[in-house]
This record gives C-alpha cells, structure tokens and sequence, in this order.
C-alpha cells in the first residue's frame, strides 16, 4: 500500500510517499481502508519533533490522526464490527496514523459513520470535534443559560465549540477575524469579536461563566483571558495555561483531546440531523500532504484540508 511517512523528524521535506505492506490487525484491532484522513496542526509538530521526549515514536511513522474509510478486516476477537461497516476514529498520536491507503485502528475507538454524513468530509471532524466538546463539556461544565467565551471562534476548534454551545442554550461570544466572521455568526455567536481590531481582553463584555482559550496565547494575555471568568467560574485552555492562579475560585482545566467513540457518535449524529455543520477548506491527493505541512509551516495553511488517499 501506499503511505506518507517521516523517516527522521525534521521540516515537510522529510516526508515521503512510500510503498510498504498493508498491515494485518491483530487481537482487538480492525483494518480500514482509509477514505479520507485530515491535516492538525499536532501533526506536523510531531513531524518535527517537538514532541518527541513527552511522545517517543517509533520511525519511520505515518501521521494521520483523523480517519473515515471502511472496516476491511478484523481481528480475530473482534466481534463489534465486520468488513464493509463505515467508521470514523481519532487516532492515538503515538501510533502510525491514516495518511496511507489502509491503517489498523483498536475496535473500542471506532464510532460508526451514519449514512448521509459525507464521508471524505468526515474526516475532518474527530480531532477537532471531540476537542470542542470536551473543552465545553467535560472540562467546561457547560450548561444552559450560561455565558462563554471562545478565544479563537474562527479557528477549526473554535467553530465547533461556537455551534455545540450555542445548542446547548448558551450566550456565547467569540473572536474572530474579518474573514471568519460571517461564518461563526452563522454558527450561532451571539457576539463577535474581531480581535485583530480590538484586544480581546478590552473588547469581550464579560465576565463569563465558562472562557475556552483555543487560540496561542502569552502568559501575560491568558492570565488576562483568565480574569475574565467570573468568580467560581472555569477557565479552560488547549493551548498556554495562566502563569498565574486567577484565585476568584475559578477552576483551570488544561485539556488535551482523548478519543471517545461515544462522543464521536454524538457529533456524527449531529451532522446527519443537519444541527452541527463540517467545514472544509480543502480537498486534497495523499502525494499533496508533504505540500500541505509546508504551507502550515511558514503559515501560509488555514481553514481545514482533508487528505485523501
């Protein structure tokens, strides 16, 4: 089968398209044939090894963590799923991941891929998906009739975590920049911030009940971020953590994305119903993907590309 893989970590150069043998599942693992796999940002920091001491791999390795595509075979104890079933997954990052024709996936994190969700589109949604729901939802607490703030609305997190807080009955506020405006309007914002015209931290009308930072940020503006959560309120943050406590009693959660099927399904589902929408930038060929890390590389990626093998 064909894959891209990094022989050594390093810039988008190290990135090759290779033939290698299709892998057999063992105990508890399916085999899919990858429709689509999507690009994160974690990928190409993985690529380059900026993770490499907190999540060691062992090279050469595919990346990919999005997946749809089909069941092709299953392991020999595997009875939840059979050939021909359509998935979706978000991969564990330490693991060879779906930018290739086939990848071998554990049973237990697969969610079926209900009919009528576009499955080269639905590669998009696991990683960033399920970062948005935790963040509102596990970390965040989030319930109706409160109000949040979402620092990076426009971001491929953010306009996920802007259309499931607006479902769950929340007042939500969220950044956005002149070109994303319009889009985390239509997702159900309440209030708009163009951060690029104003500081966030002066603009938002808070304080907020639940704040999710999804965007880089100083140790200085997320602690300013941070005290815009009003008092035993939550402070969640994917990216820079406070350098200081906010105190107030003001919970901080600093979360990284787990897979979760169950949720996953969730989301799934809500795409078929019409009430959570996909958005892709970018349909792109496996032989792009070394194209692709480059581009996010020197800052010139935005929007969501999916991969297709």
């Amino acid at each position: 089968m064909k894959a891209v893989r990094f022989h050594e970590y390093g810039d988008s150069t190290a990135l090759s398209l290779d033939e290698i043998p299709t892998p057999e599942p063992g105990a508890g693992q399916v085999l899919i044939k990858v429709t689509a796999t999507s690009f994160n940002p974690a990928d190409a920091l993985i690529r380059a090894g900026h993770l490499s001491e907190m999540l060691p791999l062992a090279l050469p390795h595919v990346p990919g963590l999005d997946v749809s595509g089909t069941v092709a075979a299953v392991g020999p104890d595997v009875t939840d799923w059979a050939a021909g079933t359509a998935v979706a997954a978000f991969l564990p990052l330490n693991e060879d991941g779906a930018a290739a024709e086939y990848v071998l996936a554990q049973a237990d994190i697969l969610a079926a891929l209900p009919d009528g969700v576009d499955p080269v589109d639905a590669a998009a949604l696991p990683g960033v998906g399920l970062t948005a729901w935790q963040a509102l939802f596990e970390h965040g607490e989030l319930a109706a009739g409160q109000h949040i703030l979402i620092n990076g609305g426009g971001g491929a997190v953010g306009g996920y975590a802007v259309q499931l807080a607006h479902a769950a009955g929340a007042e939500v506020s969220a950044t956005a920049s002149p070109r994303s405006a319009d889009r985390v309007r239509a997702y159900g914002a309440d209030h708009v911030i163009d951060y690029t015209a104003t500081p966030v931290t002066e603009a938002a009308k808070g304080p907020f009940d639940v704040v999710v930072n999804l965007a880089p940020t100083s140790p200085e503006d997320t602690d300013a971020l941070a005290a815009l959560t009003c008092d035993n309120g939550v402070f969640v943050s994917a990216t820079t953590p406070p350098a200081t406590e906010p105190g107030r009693g003001v919970r901080v959660a600093r979360m990284g994305v787990h897979a979760d099927p169950g949720q996953l399904t969730e989301l799934l589902d809500r795409v078929k119903s019409g009430t959570l929408r996909i958005n892709v930038t970018d349909r792109r060929p496996l032989t792009d993907l070394p194209a692709v890390h480059a581009e996010a590389d020197r800052g010139a990626h935005s929007g969501k590309a999916v991969i297709v093998p």
